[in-house]
């Protein structure tokens, strides 16, 4: 009996170790509960600080004028197309042609301001003339899209950019082409992507503990299956959101996405799990923006450990260069930055063999953003990527799965929430 009992010993002893090695760190775990108060409290936080007044432009008396675009009703975008026919159908018949004055998308006509934390656009403009061998053809793809814009007004109807590009090929040869002239229709007439009626495909994905109403059918995200609800193209369809989440997870790949859903992640930690699979699309983007300025929840973000996780959680957070022109739609404020850091990646003693060397192309990359303003403006952000590239090491968030594949929902962020680790 005596050898049997010290084998047990010695077996649950092994099990312990075994354990310990498998999963590290999640010894330091307090119950759920313990965790769950720490989240409620950031979460009356957030709702506590949402009830000041949003700074917008206007309320800033910056040195640099600044152009920024708004939702305008269907009736509106058609007056204001007429209005620009109007005036180019009498500068033709005056003998002067005719010319667009498109507003400059160029990064040196971006201005970050701190005090909204999103890049916007000054207000210079250059002028697009018919009558130039060098833009005749970018003036005709201007018109053209103008015209098609039209005709999506009047029918009321959306559609997405690949269809306004297959209305003609010929002309536009490439959908980066009509895609670009897109934005440049929106700043011409002042208003939102949105208000033109032409959307993305739908790429992004939203789960958990969320109910809203799609065109006027209710969706519950705890329904939906491991894949969740895709994102609706057209925000407009949303609406009476209500959710009794604590926190909005935002996650830059699908994997882990997948494996937090799976996990059933939302259920343990209430919460909304949302990913745009990789580049944030505008669709994606607007749904975050609502879902923060509706709920009032606090957005924990998600990403890799390398410049571009950064850059991604940046174009959330404060805009895209491309989209300037619309960064008060387009831009959800006061992300946290939860993981993977550079600093994770000793801290939860990451194997080197899980550790990918950074390229030349990664380290410039970090340099660039190292110099700019957004980043600047947040020392945890500049001390992460300072590490990033001095240690010249990068980690997907898949890294983590050499402590198993669910290290992730089960150690990893139980971990980083009780912490209140994230910046």
């Amino acid at each position: 009996m005596g050898k049997r009992r010290r084998a047990d010993s010695d077996s649950d002893s092994d099990d312990d170790t075994t354990t310990t090695t498998r999963l590290p760190f999640k010894n330091r775990l307090k119950p759920d509960s313990v965790i769950l108060s720490t989240l409620k409290t950031l979460t009356a936080a957030t709702k506590s600080a949402s009830t000041s007044k949003t700074l917008t432009l206007t309320d800033l008396s910056l040195s640099s004028t600044c152009r920024e675009v708004t939702d305008l009703p269907l009736s509106s975008v058609q007056n204001r197309i007429l209005t620009l026919a109007l005036n180019l159908t009498k500068s033709i018949l005056a003998g002067n042609g005719f010319s667009f004055s498109v507003p400059s998308r160029a990064a040196t006509n971006q201005l970050y301001v701190p005090e909204l934390d999103r890049i916007v656009l000054k207000d210079k403009s250059s002028v697009r003339p018919y009558a130039s061998v060098s833009t005749v053809r970018k003036t005709t793809i201007t018109t053209r899209i103008l015209s098609l814009i039209h005709q999506l007004s009047l029918k009321n109807i959306h559609v997405t950019k690949r269809d306004l590009f297959y209305t003609d090929v010929k002309l536009f040869q490439d959908q980066t082409q009509s895609d670009a002239v897109l934005d440049d229709v929106s700043c011409i007439l002042g208003c939102t992507r949105s208000s033109l009626n032409v959307v993305a495909a739908e790429k992004g994905v939203v789960v958990g503990r969320l109910v809203f109403s799609d065109n006027g059918d209710m969706i519950d995200c705890t329904k939906m299956g491991i894949g969740g609800k895709a994102i609706p193209p057209n925000i407009d369809r949303v609406g009476d959101m209500s959710s009794d989440a604590l926190f909005i997870l935002l996650v830059e790949k699908d994997a882990a996405y997948m494996r937090l859903a799976e996990d059933r992640f939302y259920n343990r930690f209430p919460c909304i799990i949302v990913t745009a699979k990789g580049q944030p699309d505008v669709a994606t983007r607007l749904f975050l923006r609502k879902m923060k300025m509706e709920l009032k929840l606090p957005v924990l973000a998600l990403v890799d450990s390398d410049p571009y996780g950064l850059k991604i959680l940046s174009v959330y957070g404060c805009g895209s260069k491309n989209m300037s022109y619309d960064s008060a739609n387009l831009t959800t404020p006061d992300i946290k930055w939860l993981g993977i850091r550079p600093s994770d990646l000793d801290k939860y003693k990451i194997p080197e063999q899980c550790r990918l060397p950074m390229t030349e192309q990664d380290i410039k990359t970090g340099k660039d953003l190292l110099e700019e303003d957004f980043v600047k403006k947040n020392p945890g952000w500049v001390e992460e990527l300072s590490l990033m590239v001095k240690s010249k090491q990068k980690a997907e968030i898949q890294a983590l799965s050499t402590f198993g594949f669910q290290y992730l929902s089960e150690v990893y962020l139980p971990l980083k929430l009780q912490q209140q680790d994230w910046l």
